[in-house]
């Protein structure tokens, strides 16, 4: 059984990343690989009570790895950690199978560090469902859950739940589409599509534009009405949408100062 799994988890960097060449490679040279080594180590003696020993052993593969998995964290299967540097994976983490994260993602948690002892044995980190990609320094924070087949991009900050098969980008977190369906549902490096996926934050620009100028035809209009020389002496005009023409008495008709 160890074996197997062994060998799925190699198996898995090959299929995934290009650069690997060989399972000598991915044993020898990928840090993804060896915190995964660290991980179950830590994780074994930690379910058997040994909770400090679990710690060391998992501070260790910190150290030699730059990856942080906290032993208490569950994760399945063919589980790829590319590049890896400055990956954190939180104490009450639960990942699936096929999950693929890439260097600096944290799933972390957002609970106040006051009155920590209320927080002991509670869900504070976030699920992420099988088949999952999260781009490079995407941050997921908190109990949420990651859908499966879901993807994050590079540096996007999560804070809300995501639905299965889903890709979203940007600080918040926003969810977007590829205009080419298919492509959705096949694996894409960093969770980031290249090409035709709209940005949020442009189409948001995009409305604010064209709202900007409808008000300036708007007041163009207006501005049309008025007769030369400006306002009338005795009375202004001024139109409301919901009571049409109202008439206000000017400030010379009604004897105040202007």
């Amino acid at each position: 059984m160890f074996f197997k799994r062994f060998q799925e988890d190699i198996d898995a960097f090959l299929a995934r990343d290009p650069a690997a060449r060989s399972r000598l490679e991915v044993i020898l040279c990928y840090p993804g690989f060896h915190a995964l080594l660290f991980y179950n180590a830590s994780h074994g003696v930690w379910r058997r009570g040994w909770r400090l020993l679990g710690r060391c052993i998992s501070h260790m593969g910190k150290i030699l790895t730059g990856i942080e998995i906290h032993p208490a964290a569950q994760i399945g299967r063919r589980f790829v950690i590319d590049h890896g540097t400055g990956v954190v994976v939180g104490e009450t983490s639960i990942i699936g199978d096929d999950v693929t994260l890439y260097q600096a993602v944290t799933l972390g948690g957002i609970a106040p560090s006051v009155d920590s002892g209320s927080q002991v044995d509670q869900k504070r980190h976030p699920t992420i469902e099988d088949g999952a990609i999260i781009g490079s320094g995407a941050q997921v924070l908190g109990p949420v859950t990651i859908g499966k087949g879901a993807r994050i991009g590079a540096n996007a900050v999560v804070t809300r739940d995501l639905p299965a098969g889903v890709t979203a980008v940007g600080i918040p977190a926003r969810v977007v589409m590829p205009r080419d369906k298919d492509k959705a549902k096949k694996f894409v490096a960093y969770g980031t599509p290249t090409d035709g996926v709209p940005d949020p934050v442009a189409r948001m620009i995009d409305s604010l534009r064209s709202q900007v100028t409808t008000l300036m035809e708007r007041v163009d209009e207006l501005e049309g009405r008025l007769p030369e020389g400006g306002a009338p002496d005795h009375e202004e005009t001024i139109e409301s949408e919901s009571d049409g023409i109202e008439k206000i008495p000017s400030a010379a008709a009604s004897g105040r100062k202007p």
